[in-house]
């Protein structure tokens, strides 16, 4: 039990659980300077994920306007549905902010690749950190709206996978998520690790950085050893 002030009133009332607590830390009653950490952290994630899209979109006969609208697709489309499902306004709709850093990390990677010639699967190191990057974020977004552990867990995969969907859809590939090394996989993990850092009282910030490099390093060694999950295979 823990005492609580009302005005001059003083009322005793149960102790916040740990839900409640860590939307108090995401929402920087605990721990100083968390909504600017979780908001550059996913301004950092819109624009890698515009890159991504750029690199992708490059190896199709595309012009600017095609490169540009999947740049913006990629980056935007996971948290997009994540703000739907939460009933919630969209991101991108709230902050113009996040539109012009999508736009101008797009721009300036079409002017890059102009310039120099680029590795052709450069764009899977930046495709993982933006994975990264969103999947924390939307996992973290998750449950500051009182989403249980869960299924916040399970928005955190849609916000990190759903922009590659739909960039790959719209190059008209089959999507990387459901056919390439560890991808959604490495997502889940490491929400599952996030929520599990927290409940076990580490610091949000830590927590999310944590988790962020675990699902770069199951990304990136999946991608080295090829290790994916069994496809289904119907027998004849």
């Amino acid at each position: 039990m823990v005492k609580r002030e009302t005005g001059n009133r003083k009322r005793v009332g149960r102790a916040v659980p740990w839900p409640n607590r860590l939307r108090c830390a995401l929402c920087n009653r605990r721990v100083p300077g968390m909504d600017e950490l979780l908001y550059w952290v996913g301004m950092a994630a819109v624009a890698v994920t515009a890159v991504t899209g750029v690199l992708e979109a490059g190896r199709k006969p595309i012009d600017l306007f095609g490169v540009v609208l999947v740049a913006l697709t990629a980056a935007l489309g996971g948290g997009t549905i994540r703000d739907l499902l939460l009933d919630r306004q969209v991101f991108w709709l709230a902050d113009q902010t996040y539109l012009f850093a999508a736009l101008f990390a797009g721009l300036a990677t079409f002017l890059v690749v102009r310039i120099a010639r680029l590795p052709r699967n450069l764009f899977l190191l930046p495709d993982a950190i933006g994975l990264a990057l969103f999947t924390v974020i939307g996992t973290g977004i998750a449950l500051a709206a009182d989403v249980p552990w869960f299924p916040a867990t399970f928005l955190g995969v849609v916000t990190g996978v759903f922009g590659g969907v739909l960039r790959d859809m719209l190059c008209n590939e089959v999507p990387l998520v459901f056919t390439g090394e560890l991808y959604g996989t490495a997502a889940w993990a490491g929400a599952l690790g996030f929520v599990a850092l927290l409940r076990l009282g580490v610091g949000p910030a830590l927590a999310g950085f944590v988790a962020m490099g675990l699902i770069i390093a199951i990304r990136l060694a999946a991608i080295q050893w090829r290790i994916t999950l069994p496809r289904f295979v119907a027998r004849r």
